[in-house]
């Protein structure tokens, strides 16, 4: 892969979120959306300690919810 065609952000952890967790990347966006009206960190802290995601994954899916809800987008 060339670094033009390489993932940034937030969204290079979805690979390896899909192999360690066992669940579709969009599984785990639908959880976080679903936790909408929280901060940043209380998500991450929720999914740390409801769902047993380490805390880069879960910055990382958190990240990307909120970053494409600034946007517009659901994520």
């Amino acid at each position: 892969m060339s670094d033009a065609t390489k993932v940034k952000g937030p969204a290079s952890y979805f690979p390896s979120i899909e192999k360690t967790y066992g669940h579709p990347v969009a599984y785990w966006l639908d959880i976080v959306r679903a936790q909408s009206g929280m901060a940043h960190m209380q998500i991450v802290t929720f999914l740390k300690e409801n769902h047993g995601l380490g805390h880069g994954h879960a910055n990382a899916l958190v990240a990307h919810v909120l970053a494409d809800a600034k946007k517009g987008g659901n994520g």
